[in-house]
């Protein structure tokens, strides 16, 4: 076995490792809300959670082509291999901090960290107007596109359902949280399993297994979309916590109304643009958008405070620890 195979085969057994990581640290974007108000149990949310993300991943073509060829600028060669494998250990570090404090941080955000991180100390190129276009701007208006929409979601809800009877519309609206649960767990899937997937297409073409990033190997979905579906089933319960409890006290009208934003910003992102947005951002800040409309005092802008704190570090933080990385991982690819 020559040295160029393992360094891919050790890219991509970390990029898998960090696909597991996502899916037991975002577990709670899709379910936190159906278990807290107990639309489903936590092993059924979390099984179609599962089944979700799986579906999602084989939709996610788009998200994955702009990270295996829109973040960096990697050549076809050995050293690019530790620039990745930097990348990826260093997401997957933030993930376990993050995931240790209960804290909802993006896995995404802390890849593309992890990689631009390892990629400035290994001197090659960062694609700062793919960073700008791609994680930047969507990272800042996701979060505000997710709480606004939330808002007048809810909104709605309240003004359309103003005459029903609370326990009926609470039965109809736990059955309707399957389903935009469902769509949430397909979202997530679309969007995180193909960010596993552009960096093991990436891998295969620094390391000469494939003529370009554009192409993506049907064991690259399946692998990708399997190892997300156990890391999900697995549960982030900490996390799942926060989301479904912390933030604001949810109900079933309130859960279906953020769980439906969510998804729909993420199928926009992923399927017209190929934008890979994170999800994380995406559900809290729809979350954080329902609970306003019961007023300033509803959520618990010290919780939501410590989430914002915890996203606004997530980037810097998992470049700092892959540049750290990377000087422990590059001589074993000179």
């Amino acid at each position: 076995m020559d040295a160029t195979l393992i360094g891919v085969l050790a890219v991509i057994i970390a990029a898998m490792a960090f696909d597991y990581t996502n899916g037991f640290h975002d577990a709670a974007n899709a379910i936190a809300t159906s278990v807290s108000t107990r639309a489903l149990t936590p092993r059924a949310a979390l099984a179609l959670a599962a089944v979700g993300n799986f579906v999602g991943a084989h939709l996610g073509a788009k998200v994955a082509k702009t990270v295996g060829s829109g973040i960096v600028e990697l050549p076809p060669v050995m050293h690019s291999l530790s620039i990745i494998l930097s990348g990826v250990i260093g997401a997957i570090a933030w993930n376990l901090i993050t995931w240790w404090f209960g804290l909802p941080s993006s896995s995404s955000h802390a890849l593309f960290g992890g990689l631009v991180g390892a990629t400035i100390v290994g001197g090659e190129t960062v694609l700062w107007g793919g960073i700008l276009d791609k994680v930047i701007i969507p990272m800042i208006a996701s979060p505000v596109v997710g709480f606004i929409l939330g808002y007048i979601m809810m909104i709605a809800i309240l003004w359309i359902f103003r005459r029903g009877n609370p326990a009926k519309l609470n039965r109809g609206f736990r059955v309707a949280q399957s389903v935009s649960a469902a769509g949430m767990a397909v979202g997530h899937g679309m969007q995180d399993a193909a960010k596993t997937m552009g960096i093991v297409v990436l891998a295969l073409f620094v390391g000469g297994y494939q003529n370009n990033t554009e192409h993506i190997p049907q064991w690259v979905f399946f692998t990708s979309a399997g190892v997300l579906a156990l890391g999900t089933y697995a549960g982030g319960w900490r996390i799942i916590r926060t989301l479904g409890r912390r933030v604001i006290h949810l109900g079933p009208p309130e859960g279906f109304a953020a769980e439906t934003v969510a998804s729909g910003v993420l199928y926009a992102n992923a399927l017209a643009f190929g934008a890979p947005i994170s999800t994380t951002h995406t559900i809290t800040s729809a979350i954080m958008g329902v609970g306003a409309t019961k007023g300033k005092y509803a959520v618990r802008w010290g919780v939501a405070g410590n989430i914002v704190i915890a996203w606004v570090l997530t980037f810097p933080a998992a470049a700092l620890v892959a540049m750290g990385v990377y000087y422990l991982v590059n001589p074993l690819f000179t």
